[in-house]
């Protein structure tokens, strides 16, 4: 079975004006045919102007959200559509700070992968535990439920990725070992395979969690790791970079 195409995607979250494309230019510059996806996330303020200043790069430009809706009477949401229309190729769906700042339930996030993949965009489907889940002993029951939750049958042979980034981890510093990093994503991966049959195997598992150029050999290498989804390391294209060269 081919093993799926690494994607390294920075989330730059809420942070970003127009003078911060000078460091999204200084990661497509550096940006060769490695065999690693690369995107960017921007704020939604940006999305149009980077798919602009990246045009003809390796680059992919990405959301951060999407409406489940289409369009309509909801004032300050956007499409799926309106993403794809303003340049991005994928969004991020199902965030912790999403689930857990705006009450984003497992169904909630499948309806907004659904509505990404009819957009015409690419999600990457996020889904992590708590620190008082994997205390309790629930991490893996947590976030298997939430794979099969917040995956929809219309994913079914189109391009998505999971992300797996357990929420004690992000802007704490703290990783999980190796170990358990290999235990919860072989864990997603046999789910994945079980929902979309041998498909699955080729559907690329993203860890997220304080991933820094300091840490991101060991956790790249790992096993059912296939790629990375960067927090504030993104924000700077040289610790983007040094994520990407560790793979």
């Amino acid at each position: 079975m081919t093993a799926p195409t690494p994607l390294i995607a920075g989330n730059w979250k809420m942070n970003g004006l127009a003078a911060s494309l000078d460091e999204a230019r200084a990661v497509a510059a550096s940006a060769g045919a490695s065999g690693v996806r690369l995107a960017l996330c921007p704020p939604a303020t940006l999305v149009f102007r980077m798919s602009e200043a990246l045009k003809g790069s390796a680059v992919l430009v990405g959301g951060q959200d999407c409406s489940p809706e289409e369009s309509g009477a909801f004032t300050g949401d956007i499409s799926a559509a309106m993403l794809a229309d303003a340049g991005a190729r994928l969004v991020i769906v199902g965030h912790s700070e999403r689930r857990a700042g705006h009450g984003e339930t497992d169904a909630v996030v499948a309806t907004k992968a659904s509505a990404a993949v009819r957009g015409g965009l690419e999600p990457i489907v996020c889904v992590g535990e708590t620190l008082e889940q994997r205390e309790a002993g629930d991490a893996l029951a947590v976030v298997i439920g939430q794979v099969r939750g917040s995956l929809p049958r219309e994913l079914e042979r189109t391009a998505f990725a999971v992300a797996y980034e357990p929420v004690w981890a992000i802007g704490t510093g703290l990783t999980p070992t190796t170990p358990q990093i290999e235990e919860m994503h072989r864990a997603i991966r046999a789910t994945i395979v079980e929902l979309f049959g041998d498909e699955g195997a080729k559907i690329p598992i993203l860890y997220g969690g304080s991933v820094k150029p300091s840490n991101a050999a060991e956790i790249l290498h790992a096993a059912e790791v296939g790629g990375a989804l960067v927090g504030g390391a993104s924000l700077k294209a040289a610790d983007f970079l040094g994520i990407v060269g560790a793979i």
